[in-house]
């Protein structure tokens, strides 16, 4: 156990997906791997019931701590903000406090071009990543300012970089950005910091997306200069992990590219 044993993750998308050989490849579950493994309670959400199921089997078991599983879709005809505060109030039921809010989750139609995406496809990738990124940062913003937390949200190289056949989700994960610059300036004087990770690792999302879209799969997805992609636990989720570590209280609002080389920019 480590430096957050006896504290209270939320972990948004944090369902388990298996790659085609078997082992872990949804970056929300191996951020929740990488905190239980420093003894944080965690409160997971998700779409998919029995992927929420097949994570709490997993963390419990292997690393003792609890896990409250929570499903929960923000989409465009949901009260979102009932959702997201029912979520929030299960944690504080349950666990008391609220240390960490990670904004992992997010849809989109990824493969689509701007020209031929319809409005529906647009909503669905606002929803699921900015809208809810709002709401729960809105919902768990009393904890955190009880607890001097951390916000650690997810925005992608295809925001950065404006990927072929992303519009949607280059516009969710851009506007996340936006809003986490805000926070960081809000809610620094409450002793919140708030951060951003655009992550590069090989997923059950990303081989599917390769299946489904391989022309925007060629156009977009390269393999990084370090050679590999990146490990949803140990290279994605540890660093999620420090950012709500002590070392790391005094940075936010910042962009944090983990992509192996792949993220360098001005």
């Amino acid at each position: 156990m480590g430096f957050l044993e006896g504290k209270t993750a939320i972990i948004t998308g944090a369902g388990f997906a298996a790659l085609k050989d078997g082992s872990a490849g949804s970056i929300g579950y191996g951020i929740a791997t990488a905190y239980a493994k420093e003894g944080a309670n965690l409160v997971i959400t998700g779409r998919n019931v029995k992927k929420l199921e097949a994570a709490k089997e997993r963390l419990e078991a292997e690393h003792g701590i609890q896990v409250l599983i929570m499903a929960a879709d923000v989409n465009a005809s949901a009260d979102n903000k009932a959702v997201t505060q029912g979520v929030v109030d299960a944690a504080i039921e349950k666990f008391g406090r609220i240390d960490v809010l990670v904004n992992n989750a997010q849809a989109s139609a990824s493969g689509v071009t701007l020209a031929d995406h319809t409005p529906e496809q647009f909503d669905l990738a606002i929803y699921s990543g900015l809208y809810a990124t709002f709401y729960y940062m809105q919902a768990c913003y009393p904890h955190l300012k009880e607890t001097k937390g951390s916000v650690i949200n997810f925005a992608s190289g295809a925001g950065l970089f404006g990927n072929f056949g992303q519009c949607a989700y280059a516009a969710a994960k851009e506007g996340i950005r936006g809003l986490t610059r805000v926070a960081a300036t809000e809610w620094g004087p409450d002793g919140i910091n708030v951060n951003v990770v655009c992550p590069l690792a090989w997923t059950a999302a990303l081989e599917n997306f390769k299946d489904a879209y391989p022309e925007a799969f060629e156009a977009n997805v390269h393999m990084p200069p370090m050679g590999h992609y990146g490990n949803v636990e140990t290279e994605i989720g540890r660093v999620v992990v420090q950012l709500a570590s002590p070392d790391f209280k005094f940075m936010s609002g910042e962009t944090i590219t983990l992509e192996g080389g792949m993220g360098q920019r001005p």
